[in-house]
């Protein structure tokens, strides 16, 4: 009997994606107990061509469709998916041989509708780009947050590089907005906390995650992410998560504070400062001062990310009109997302 799904989007990723059918192989959940759906959106590198050829011991169901993201591709899995848990999985997380069976004994062994966030550790034998792998400091340091108990784990926690909940209440929920191409999975969260559903962090439901992207890709995420929280909030009944925020900006360090406050909306001071922080990151990288490489990734990004909600918001004015209004609400009180916890 099929208890869980583990659905899969892919694209153009098929050296990773084989690495993760290995250890999909070796799980120690019987392979009569889950299937697997991967989604291959648009690719062109041979992922099709392998995916009709592949046998596995367990179910297993391939799905092509024409480039259309990530929240489509993970909708057509869930449509397919026979599990009454899904687990989504990123084509670059490679399980740990126990990663599949964590995921369902968190769920059979609670009454409660949760929602299990699994870790997305850094594999030791991988060498990653300085700026990938202070996105992996950072969420390193949050699970030690979360374990800690220095936050809650919240929907502000829901990355579907490692996640799992019940099919019927992702169902219930509408699924991913298709309309959304960066932040659909904290986007959906939010849903899923309004439908009451509680989140949970399971250390143990162990991936490793071999993480690659562009300076320029990692930069624009952080933009986007800056444009969606606004849109969050305007549009999406997530009236909280901006007043939120612009609380915790006031928590920054002195110079992302001040980098943000001389260049939010200039944009010929913001590509100076930016190249000049990449020159930091890169000369601590090579010089391997790590403290030097943090505190510009975290310039760089948080600049990136205000400057997305400035945009949205209108400009340097409005940003800065939006931020005077927060400094009394003093009783907001949420867990950082991934790209706020660099201070």
């Amino acid at each position: 009997m099929i208890k869980i799904s583990v659905i899969i989007p892919t694209y153009n990723r098929l050296e990773r994606l084989i690495l993760v059918f290995e250890a999909l192989r070796c799980q120690t959940l019987s392979p009569h107990e889950f299937e697997v759906i991967v989604v291959s959106d648009g690719s062109c590198d041979g992922t099709d061509d392998y995916l009709h050829s592949l046998q596995v011991p367990y179910p297993f169901t391939p799905i092509f469709q024409p480039n259309q993201g990530v929240a489509v591709a993970r909708n057509q899995g869930l449509a397919q998916a026979k599990g009454e848990v899904v687990l989504f999985l990123d084509d670059d997380v490679i399980p740990a041989d126990h990663l599949v069976a964590e995921h369902l004994l968190s769920h059979e062994s609670s009454n409660g509708d949760l929602v299990i966030i699994g870790s997305m550790i850094t594999p030791e034998d991988f060498e990653m780009s300085p700026w990938v792998r202070w996105e992996q400091d950072q969420l390193a340091k949050q699970y030690q947050d979360m374990l800690g108990g220095v936050w809650e784990t919240t929907a502000r926690q829901f990355y579907t590089g490692n996640t799992s909940l019940s099919r019927m209440r992702l169902l219930e929920s509408g699924g991913f907005d298709p309309e959304i191409t960066r932040a659909e999975d904290v986007e959906l969260a939010y849903r899923l906390n309004d439908l009451g559903l509680r989140f949970i962090f399971n250390p143990q439901a162990v991936g490793y995650h071999y993480a690659e992207r562009s300076f320029e890709s990692w930069a624009t995420i952080a933009y986007t992410y800056g444009r969606n929280d606004v849109i969050f909030t305007q549009h999406k009944k997530q009236t909280w998560l901006l007043p939120a925020i612009l609380k915790e900006y006031n928590n920054r360090n002195p110079l992302t504070r001040g980098i943000t406050r001389l260049c939010l909306g200039k944009p010929l001071l913001s590509s100076a400062a930016k190249w000049g922080l990449k020159m930091s990151m890169e000369i601590g990288d090579i010089l391997k001062m790590s403290g030097l490489t943090h505190i510009s990734c975290s310039g760089i990004f948080n600049l990136q990310h205000y400057q997305g909600i400035a945009d949205e918001l209108g400009g340097r004015k409005s940003f800065f009109d939006a931020l005077s209004q927060v400094k009394s609400r003093e009783n907001i009180n949420y867990s950082p997302t991934l790209p706020l916890d660099g201070n």
